[in-house]
């Protein structure tokens, strides 16, 4: 059934940090200041630390913004060694971070731009941090996906990461949120298997007015959106509601999605089935070792995705 959740219902969060990617902007601004706002210790984790210099002067509580690009795995890769150098421990790990067009360019490590920056990033920021988190405090990842991974069949391209078939937008972004949905319930599957305390749970924010929905390259899209946006397209804040919930709502589930409804003017939060292809164990399994082995990050190996 679908709740009836507001940012007013999230839970004290203090004494708890929470890590929060593309915190600079759009949903990922908005869920820090929620969570500062509530006592978190959040880190803005963000590709240009001056603009969040800036946003950050204008939210109130305990706010630090570090560099981390999800798009160079050497970046991602200084950005764990810093927080673990600080001693810091982690409660919440919001992948939230992402871009929907990438002009055919690649990753500092030679992958397509899109799938580097909304999967691979996330995937090797999680297995990095891991070990920070705290056991004994409702320790959670949650990984922002888009209903759209369900318009694509046989979901995201694992013989080719690196983008050569080139394919016509907004493929590239799909199939990242394939890997995202794929991801995040795998990685929950692995964590149960593994007896750890983390839970892994997956949010979209529908259609939200963010700087990344308000890039056009011709007039027909400028077209598509704008119309598809007075029906559906919700604010920021309406939008950042169901990511918030996953992150801190004492009844949010695990295997499922939540998600706002499809129109713009309802505000209950709801949890779907997650659907095809995200529910294929073994495309979940394979994205698991092609991302290992893309990002050199390996971690939850030994319980297999097979077992059980």
């Amino acid at each position: 059934m679908p709740v009836s959740w507001t940012f007013d219902d999230i839970p004290d969060q203090r004494g708890r940090t929470a890590v929060v990617t593309g915190a600079s902007s759009g949903l990922g601004l908005v869920a820090a200041g929620q969570l500062a706002a509530r006592g978190a210790t959040v880190v803005m984790a963000v590709r240009d630390p001056a603009k969040a210099d800036q946003a950050r002067a204008g939210i109130a509580g305990d706010l630090v913004v570090r560099r981390l690009d999800l798009a160079d795995l050497d970046s991602v890769r200084e950005f764990a060694a810093e927080l673990r150098a600080e001693g810091r421990q982690v409660d919440l790990l919001l992948n939230n971070a992402g871009i929907a067009k990438s002009g055919h360019e690649r990753s500092a490590q030679g992958y397509e731009s899109v799938f580097a920056t909304n999967h691979l990033g996330h995937f090797a920021l999680t297995g990095l941090l891991l070990d920070l988190f705290r056991p004994d405090r409702d320790p959670r990842v949650v990984t922002v996906g888009s209903g759209f991974y369900r318009l694509l069949r046989g979901g995201p391209d694992l013989d080719d990461l690196t983008g050569g078939s080139a394919a016509a937008e907004p493929v590239p972004y799909i199939r990242s949120k394939q890997a995202n949905a794929l991801f995040g319930v795998e990685l929950d599957r692995r964590l149960r298997r593994a007896g750890s305390p983390v839970r892994s749970l997956l949010a979209h924010p529908g259609m939200a007015r963010t700087p990344m929905n308000r890039r056009y390259d011709n007039a027909g899209e400028w077209a598509v959106t704008r119309i598809g946006g007075l029906l559906l397209a919700r604010s920021s804040e309406s939008g950042t509601v169901p990511l918030l919930y996953a992150a801190t709502a004492p009844t949010a589930e695990t295997g499922v999605f939540h998600g706002p409804p499809l129109f713009r003017w309802g505000n209950r939060v709801h949890a779907r089935p997650v659907v095809a292809p995200a529910d294929d164990r073994a495309l979940a399994a394979r994205l698991w070792q092609v991302s290992e082995e893309a990002t050199g990050v390996r971690y939850l190996d030994d319980v297999s995705a097979s077992a059980a």
